[in-house]
């Protein structure tokens, strides 16, 4: 289930915009309870072209993106990840 996105920009960059970025996310969200753990983000990562993603890695990722501390990325947090693809996950994310 990769990242499907409508265009790759010049420099090769996915882009989406932060709408199509939490969409795809949430079909991560396998329990349902609208928040991303670290399996779940790690299957995210994995399966994105994200290469293989260790649970210690997914780890360190939700404790740098988790801004309130609870182990888990909510719909407040999702800057943050979006922010961090954009970084390491070769993701532009527009902001119309």
């Amino acid at each position: 289930m990769a990242i499907k996105t409508r265009a790759y920009s010049v420099d090769g960059k996915r882009e989406m915009t932060i709408d199509e970025f939490k969409r795809w996310l949430k079909k991560f969200d396998d329990d349902k309870d609208g928040r991303i753990s670290r399996d779940e983000l790690a299957n995210a990562i994995r399966v994105s072209n994200g290469g293989w993603f260790t649970r210690r890695k997914s780890k360190r990722l939700i404790r740098s993106v988790d801004a309130n501390g609870s182990g888990f990325i909510d719909d407040n947090e999702i800057k943050n990840l979006a922010e961090f693809a954009e970084k390491h996950l070769n993701v532009r994310i527009l902001h119309w």
